[in-house]
């Protein structure tokens, strides 16, 4: 048990590869009002950089779905896990051998959103009903 032992890739059953050795997760999360989400632009250099997703990434082996969210929504995009409150959390892809978890949460607290490590190009608020319009992440858009 240590911090990143999740990280590597998974060769799945279904034919593709997929980051997290014990699954992903990521952090849907909605201002106070519900009506925007944050998305955070993958930089150049990580898997699908330039488009855009929530944050995430793998879970490690000592880790619930939830706590990965958060700590990965910590780690990019500068949002205390404190400030958050969770609406719902639940398997969004299961390949059996490897899945990836989405945590819808609401941001109750003070933290502001910014790029916070180098998987961040950038992070918005943007309306739920653009976030179709952007280029996105292949998982995200799924």
């Amino acid at each position: 048990m240590a911090a990143a032992d999740g990280n590597g890739w998974v060769h799945c059953r279904c034919g593709s590869r997929h980051w997290g050795l014990y699954g992903a997760a990521g952090l849907l999360l909605l201002d106070s009002t519900l009506s925007l989400v944050l998305v955070q632009l993958r930089a150049a250099w990580v898997h699908q950089g330039g488009t855009w997703s929530t944050p995430g990434g793998a879970i490690d082996s000592h880790e619930t779905p939830l706590q990965a969210a958060l700590r990965e929504a910590e780690e990019e995009c500068g949002v205390q896990p404190p400030d958050v409150s969770v609406l719902a959390s639940y398997p969004s892809l299961d390949h059996g051998d490897w899945a990836y978890h989405l945590v819808i949460g609401r941001l109750d607290g003070a933290s502001r959103a910014h790029a916070a490590n180098d998987e961040s190009a950038r992070v918005e608020w943007v309306a739920l009903d653009d976030v179709a319009r952007l280029p996105l992440h292949t998982g995200f858009a799924a």
